[in-house]
């Protein structure tokens, strides 16, 4: 399963999320650039329980060369693959926890998260020598905040089957669930001494992550949220979105709705939509035009049911949601 979005859309630009992910892929080229001392670099910036447990090591590192790895580690990642899936899973769902709780909370939040996750590796693979790196921690933190945040969210999903792609809608907390619950199994039936990937600095990072939201909801917002809020509101909507279809047995034609800002109705936009009717489920570009007003409705033809020798069309009613 290959999440591609959720449901839920944020009101603000997430400033902060993006602004990890982009310093996610600056670091990353950084280690591409050390060529044949990327090994040496990886144990420097990782996190290596044995450096802090091992005293013919620890003996030879300052302080500070201690403790950076706390920070540094959520930063590095052991491959495209790896910070490609992370930087995706912190696209999907980092922007509404922090359009939640505010840029400067959230910055903090993720921090935390990442330095809980690594703590829970380092307490239960004390003496490991092997370097830990990658935001999943910090990661599984701001998912087990939105598992909190967005019950009833719902994420789309595709799901290649034989070839042809599939596109389902699953509930976040079914999706969550399960993947926590896949790193729980990962975690119980890994081998001992940290081999492999960190499944247990996952499942602190989420536990981590649920319990630092119940801190930080406490906490009111600063003023310099307040300000930045209107500044980065968002002016437009989702460009792919689940269509829900509905129809009448002896009617051809089925019936949705697609929903934009006001800025879109006045200047026009472009949209992807996944139109699922029975079996027929495919992915389809909508174009809106400009001074379209709410409540009206667009055809797509030949996108609706087969009655007899009549195939029906698709009208999906306009919806024009957010601020002018």
């Amino acid at each position: 399963m290959i999440p591609l979005r959720d449901t839920t859309p944020s009101r603000n630009y997430p400033v902060v999320n993006v602004a990890i992910i982009a310093v996610n892929v600056l670091v990353y080229l950084l280690q591409m650039a050390q060529g044949p001392h990327l090994e040496r670099f990886i144990f420097m910036y990782g996190l290596v329980p044995a450096k802090l447990s091992i005293p013919e090591l620890a003996d030879r590192l300052s302080l500070g060369q201690q403790a950076f790895p706390f920070f540094s580690f959520m930063f590095l990642h052991g491959g495209f693959w790896h910070l490609l899936g992370n930087m995706w899973s912190l696209y999907i769902f980092g922007d509404n926890v922090e359009d939640r709780m505010g840029p400067l909370r959230y910055l903090a939040f993720y921090i935390l998260c990442g330095l809980v996750s690594g703590i829970s590796h380092l307490v239960l693979n004390w003496q490991s020598p092997i370097p830990t790196i990658g935001a999943s921690g910090a990661i599984a933190g701001v998912m087990g905040a939105y598992f909190l945040l967005f019950p009833s969210s719902k994420v789309l999903t595709f799901i290649p089957i034989f070839f042809i792609p599939y596109f389902i809608e699953v509930p976040a907390f079914v999706f969550l669930g399960i993947w926590f619950l896949l790193q729980f199994l990962n975690a119980a039936g890994g081998p001992a001494g940290g081999g492999g990937i960190a499944w247990w600095a996952h499942i602190g990072g989420f536990a981590g992550g649920m319990i630092l939201l119940k801190l930080f909801s406490r906490m009111p917002e600063s003023g310099l949220t307040k300000r930045v809020r209107p500044r980065t509101e968002r002016h437009k909507s989702h460009r792919l979105q689940s269509i829900h279809t509905t129809g009448l047995r002896d009617d051809a034609d089925i019936y949705g709705s697609i929903v934009i800002t006001p800025e879109e109705a006045a200047t026009g936009t472009q949209k992807i939509v996944n139109v699922p009717w029975g079996f027929h489920n495919r992915l389809v570009k909508v174009i809106v035009p400009p001074g379209i007003k709410e409540g009206m409705s667009l055809r797509l033809q030949g996108l609706g049911k087969q009655l007899g020798e009549r195939k029906g069309d698709l009208l999906l009613k306009v919806l024009v949601q957010g601020h002018g």
